[in-house]
């Protein structure tokens, strides 16, 4: 995903929290925005990778969590 902004976190380096911001998610449900990560992640996701929280959001999610 090219487009989008990634960060991930983890206090223990085997549980993992990424927050992406992408404008491909925008109009899209949930589960459509997690099929976009699990398929940009591919394989890794279950081998190197095992527990990982996702946190989604389009730009203009974003946005709207930072003027609040």
């Amino acid at each position: 995903m090219p487009d989008a902004e990634v960060r991930v976190a983890s206090d223990d380096n085997v549980h993992y929290v990424a927050r992406v911001v992408s404008p491909a998610f925008t109009g899209k449900t949930r589960i459509q925005r997690h099929r976009l990560v699990h398929a940009a992640m591919g394989e890794s996701l279950g081998r190197e990778i095992h527990a990982m929280s996702l946190d989604l959001k389009s730009p203009e999610e974003a946005g709207q969590e930072g003027a609040g």
